[in-house]
């Protein structure tokens, strides 16, 4: 079950990375995708990677809000 869960976060990951461009929405699903990914190396603990996506996510969060503010000024 661990597997699916995580191959369901990486594709989520993947498929948002691909698309981001289209949506600001698609930026916010890739932060989801990455903590999701981040939960799931840390269940199969392997925490090199658990940190690594953390701070994915936080960077894609960031990237959101400040597009989010760029799109609203206009």
């Amino acid at each position: 079950m661990l597997t699916v869960f995580g191959s369901i976060a990486v594709s989520i990951m993947f498929l948002s990375y691909w698309t981001e461009e289209r949506s600001k929405w698609l930026v916010l699903v890739f932060a989801i995708g990455s903590a999701m990914t981040s939960l799931y190396s840390g269940l199969a603990e392997v925490y090199p990677i658990t940190v690594i996506e953390g701070l994915w996510a936080l960077v894609a969060l960031r990237r959101f809000a400040q597009r989010h503010i760029r799109e609203r000024e206009t």
